[in-house]
């Protein structure tokens, strides 16, 4: 999609992106300068709530114990080591 730039350095959104991206008035969007291209990365409202469940299934608890032990037994044979 094209849009062009105003003689005052503003774009307009087209209502495609702006109706997937959940882009609304007073929504704030993010410039990033990569290299040669630049993005534009639309902030949520509330970060926290957005978030929220982003890592629901991914890492449990005891996912998390079992790691932790074995850090620990590869650190102490480490220790051991001369």
């Amino acid at each position: 999609m094209k849009t062009t730039v105003s003689i005052r350095g503003q774009v307009s959104i087209p209502t495609e992106l702006r109706k997937k991206f959940h882009i609304e008035p007073d929504s704030q969007v993010e410039w990033i300068a990569e290299g040669n291209a630049i993005k534009l990365i639309p902030l949520p409202k509330d970060p926290i709530q957005a978030f929220r469940g982003a890592g629901r299934g991914r890492y449990t608890s005891d996912k998390l114990i079992k790691d932790r032990r074995k850090e620990r037994l590869e650190e102490d044979a480490r220790d051991r080591k001369p």
